[in-house]
């Protein structure tokens, strides 16, 4: 159900369902973006690093909470536009990680036509164990 500027109010939390994380997702990623950094792409490197195997690029988990806030239909059919987003990368994305978005309205205010609304919305991505691995302000 989508809702309308006049049926949000600040500290609104919403939270999405949870997406697990799939080397198809990382891969494919890997060849949209042509960031093929061994962190995301070598088993074997990604061993040896401070992570102990392979992490999901920051800006495709970031797109996934794009498609988190999708399908809870908040804004399907309402949103107009992304004005900008400021964005924190907290820890790491596994392959097989399972994340959610937990949505809070952080600030409305009406546009200066006065037939529109900007809201800001404030994210958390956590993983399956409830740890913050993302916030951002969109």
């Amino acid at each position: 159900m989508a809702l309308f500027f006049e049926d949000l109010h600040e500290v609104q939390v919403f939270e999405s369902v949870g997406r697990t994380v799939t080397d198809h997702d990382v891969m494919t990623f890997a060849g949209i973006s042509g960031d093929f950094n061994q962190l995301h792409t070598d088993d074997e490197f990604a061993k040896s690093s401070p992570f102990g195997s392979r992490i999901a690029h920051g800006v495709l988990v970031l797109g996934i909470a794009t498609g988190l806030t999708q399908r809870m239909g908040v804004f399907d059919g309402s949103a107009l536009a992304l004005l900008g987003l400021e964005w924190q990368f907290k820890g790491p994305v596994k392959l097989n990680d399972t994340i959610r978005l937990k949505m809070t309205i952080g600030g409305l205010r009406e546009y200066r036509t006065g037939d529109r609304g900007i809201v800001v919305r404030n994210y958390e991505i956590l993983n399956q164990r409830n740890e913050v691995v993302q916030t951002g302000k969109i």
